[in-house]
C-alpha cells in the first residue's frame, strides 16, 4: 500500500477505500483462563494467562473470515495487547501466542484482507480498569494490584459489586493508577527522576519493553504484504502531564466517584477523602453529592514502596502530619518551560515506535492516533508513510445507549444539536474537522477513522431479545452516512466472535459488536448473527481508478451513486462491491460512459471508464420486484 496525497493507493495506482472492522472486542482479555471482566476468580494471577484464541480459535477462523468477506469488509484492524505478548514478565514473550497471531494473520491474507496491527489499550491495563499493559508494569512502579479498586486508584468491573454503571471505565483516565502509569511511560524522566527499575529510569524501562514486544510481532509478519501498517498506541493518554493544578478535576468525564488528582494521590497513600460524586444525564454532567472514599485506609502501594509522587517531591506532610501539596503545577513545567504533551513526549515516542517497526518492515504505514480529545502531534520531520487515524462516535448513542432522531451532540463545540437535518450536517462537519486536522497539522496524509460504531444494547430497543435491530440500523446509518459524505475510510467497532446478550463484548459491559452468537439462529447462513446489517453492509468502490468525488448509499431505496475523477496513472479498472444482501434479486447500472462486467460470485462489478472523459458517474439501483 502506498500514499499519494490524501489517498491510499494500491500497486496499480488505484485509490483504496478501506471498509474495515476491529477484530475483536474480546481480544482485550485473556482466553485462558476466561478473562471476561465480569469474572473475578483468578483475576490477579496475571502472569499465568494466555491470549491464544483471541479473537477466535484457529479452527473457527474460516467461519469468521468467510462471514466478514461476504459482508464486504476489506480491512481488519487487528487488536494485540502488550499483555498478550509479554504477560509472564519483562522480556518473557509468549511464543505460542505469537505463533497463533502469525497463523491467523497469514490466513487473513488468504481471504484478501488488508491488516492494520492495533497495539490496543484502554486506560493502561486490565488492572487499572481497561486493558493493554501487563500487570507487572504497575508492579514495577510500586502498585499493589489487589488494593487499587478499594483505594480509588482504579474502578474495576471485576471487583465491583452490583449493577455496573454504564461507561464508567473511561473515568479511570483521571484516577491514580492510569494517570500515574501514562505519566511514567511518556514523561517519567522529567517527572519521576527518582523512580528507577533495576537502575534504569522507569520511562526508558517501560518504553523499551513496549517497543520490543511489538517488534516481536513485526518480526513475525514482516513478509506479509497485506499487513500494511501499525498504530503506535490505541487512544493514548497524557496522564498528569500538562495539568496546571492538581487540586482541579480533570479527565475524559466526571462520573461516579471523581477525586481530584491530589485527592487520588492521597487516597492511594491510605488517607481517606471526601470525594465528589457525579451523574451523567442528557448531554450534561452534574454533581450529586460527596462520599468518604477509602475509609479503611488501605494503600495503593506495595508494602515496601512509598507513594511514588511523595518520593518524587510532589507532596509531603507538615509538622502536624497533615498532607500538603508542595507543587500544585508540578506536571505543567520542566525547568521553567511549559510542557506540551504532543511536542515533548508523544511525537518522540511515535518516532521511536516507527523506527522499531520499520527496522523489520521498512514500508510499514504508521497510523497516528491523537491523545483522546486532543489534536494530533505535529511532526518535526515529515513522515511520508503516516496515516491520520482518529476515532469518532455518536456520543449520545455510545454513552447514553439511546438513539433519538431529534437530538445529538457536538462534543468539540460542547453543544447539543437538534433536528435530523442539523444532526446530519453536524456529524458531517465533525468528521470534516478530522480531515482538516490531517491537512493543517500533519501535512495532508490520508485519514482513516480507526473506530466508529454504536451500542447495540440501546435502552429504547429490545433488539437483543427480539432480533429487531431497526433502531440500531437507523443509528448506525446516521454514523456511516457521515463517513461516506466525507469519503473516509473507516473501521467499525467491533466484531466479537463470542459476543452474547448477557455480557456483550466480554469487557466492561460494552455491547458494540456487529455480530452476536445469541442472534445466530442459522449457522449456515452467513448473515445470521449479524446486527443492523442493512447499515453495516453497503456497496462501495474497493479500488477506484482515480479520485473519489461523491459516494452515497441509501439502505431504504438501495440506491448507490459513485462519482470520481480518473487518474491516468491508474492502470487497472475500478472495482465495486455490490452485496447480494441488498441486491439479491439483481440490479441495474446506469453509466455516464464506459462499460461494466459482473462477477456475481465475488459480489463485484468491474467498471472500465472512458479515458477521454475526466469525470465518471455510476448509479446502481435494485431491479423492481417481478410481477
Amino acid at each position: 500500500m502506498k500514499i499519494s496525497g490524501p489517498w491510499l493507493r494500491d500497486e496499480h495506482g488505484r485509490t483504496v477505500l478501506l471498509r474495515g472492522v476491529n477484530l475483536g472486542g474480546s481480544s482485550k482479555v485473556p482466553g485462558f483462563p476466561d478473562g471476561a471482566t465480569h469474572l473475578r476468580d483468578g483475576f490477579f494471577n496475571h502472569r499465568d494467562v494466555s491470549f491464544v484464541g483471541r479473537p477466535f480459535p484457529r479452527a473457527a477462523a474460516a467461519e469468521h473470515f468467510d462471514r466478514l468477506r461476504v459482508w464486504g469488509f476489506n480491512c481488519l484492524r487487528f487488536l494485540i495487547t502488550w499483555e498478550a505478548i509479554e504477560h509472564a514478565g519483562p522480556g518473557k514473550y509468549d511464543q505460542e501466542y505469537l505463533d497463533y497471531v502469525t497463523a491467523i494473520l497469514s490466513q487473513a491474507g488468504e481471504y484478501g484482507f488488508q491488516v492494520i496491527i492495533d497495539p490496543h489499550q484502554d486506560v493502561w491495563s486490565r488492572f487499572s480498569g481497561g486493558d493493554g499493559a501487563p500487570g507487572w508494569t504497575l508492579e514495577v512502579a510500586g502498585f499493589n494490584l489487589v488494593n487499587l479498586h478499594e483505594t480509588g486508584a482504579a474502578f474495576l468491573h471485576q471487583m465491583h459489586v452490583g449493577e455496573l454503571p454504564h461507561m464508567i471505565w473511561p473515568t479511570n483516565a483521571s484516577k491514580l493508577a492510569t494517570a500515574t502509569m501514562f505519566t511514567l511511560f511518556f514523561a517519567g524522566n522529567d517527572f519521576a527522576p527518582r523512580t528507577l527499575v533495576d537502575g534504569e529510569p522507569i520511562q526508558d524501562y517501560l518504553q523499551r519493553h513496549y517497543l520490543a514486544a511489538f517488534g516481536q510481532v513485526a518480526a513475525r509478519v514482516r513478509d506479509m504484504p497485506h499487513v500494511i501498517g501499525y498504530g503506535a498506541m490505541n487512544e493514548p493518554l497524557a496522564g498528569y502531564i500538562g495539568q496546571k493544578d492538581l487540586h482541579a478535576p480533570f479527565g475524559v468525564m466526571q462520573l461516579g466517584l471523581a477525586p481530584t488528582p491530589f485527592q487520588g494521590i492521597l487516597l492511594g497513600a491510605g488517607i481517606p477523602q471526601n470525594v465528589d460524586v457525579w451523574e451523567l444525564g442528557m448531554g450534561r454532567q452534574r454533581k450529586v453529592g460527596t462520599h468518604l472514599q477509602n475509609h479503611s485506609g488501605k494503600k495503593s502501594w506495595l508494602p515496601d514502596h512509598d507513594c511514588l509522587w511523595h518520593a518524587n517531591g510532589v507532596w509531603d506532610f507538615d509538622e502536624n502530619h497533615e498532607p500538603v501539596l508542595l507543587q500544585p503545577s508540578y506536571f505543567s513545567h520542566v525547568n521553567g518551560r511549559p510542557v506540551d504533551f504532543n511536542r515533548d513526549y508523544y511525537a518522540p515516542f511515535l518516532r521511536r515506535f516507527a523506527s522499531t517497526i520499520r527496522a523489520e518492515q521498512p514500508g510499514a504505514l504508521l497510523f497516528v492516533e491523537p491523545a483522546l480529545n486532543e489534536d494530533p502531534p505535529a511532526w518535526q520531520e515529515q513522515d511520508e508513510l503516516s496515516v491520520y487515524a482518529p476515532h469518532w462516535y455518536d456520543v449520545f448513542v455510545l454513552f447514553l445507549r439511546s438513539f433519538n432522531t431529534a437530538i445529538a451532540l457536538d462534543p468539540q463545540a460542547r453543544r447539543a444539536v437538534f433536528s435530523p437535518w442539523l444532526i446530519r450536517r453536524s456529524f458531517a462537519r465533525q468528521l470534516e474537522r478530522k480531515k482538516l486536522e490531517a491537512a493543517s497539522i500533519l501535512g495532508g496524509p490520508p485519514t482513516f477513522i480507526g473506530e466508529t460504531g454504536i451500542a447495540y444494547d440501546l435502552r429504547n430497543s429490545n433488539g437483543l431479545s427480539s432480533g429487531d435491530f431497526s433502531v440500531q440500523t437507523r443509528a448506525l446509518e446516521r454514523t456511516i452516512r457521515a463517513m461516506e459524505e466525507n469519503l473516509l475510510s473507516y473501521a467499525l467497532w467491533n466484531y466479537s466472535a463470542d459476543n452474547d446478550n448477557a455480557h456483550g463484548d466480554q469487557w466492561n459491559g460494552e455491547n458494540l459488536s456487529i455480530f452476536g452468537r445469541d442472534q445466530q439462529t442459522q449457522p449456515d447462513d452467513p448473515y445470521s448473527g449479524g446486527r443492523a446489517l442493512a447499515a453495516v453492509i453497503r456497496p462501495y468502490a474497493t479500488a477506484l481508478a482515480g479520485e473519489p468525488l461523491h459516494n452515497s448509499f441509501d439502505p431504504a431505496t438501495r440506491r448507490f451513486e459513485l462519482r470520481f475523477r480518473h487518474d491516468p496513472q491508474a492502470v487497472a479498472p475500478t472495482v465495486i462491491y455490490v452485496p447480494h444482501f441488498h441486491y439479491g434479486r439483481g440490479y441495474e447500472v446506469k453509466l455516464s460512459d464506459g462499460r461494466v462486467t459482473r462477477d456475481e460470485a465475488a459480489q463485484t462489478l468491474v467498471y472500465h471508464h472512458d479515458q477521454t472523459r475526466p469525470e465518471h458517474t455510476l448509479l446502481i439501483t435494485p431491479l423492481p420486484p417481478a410481477d
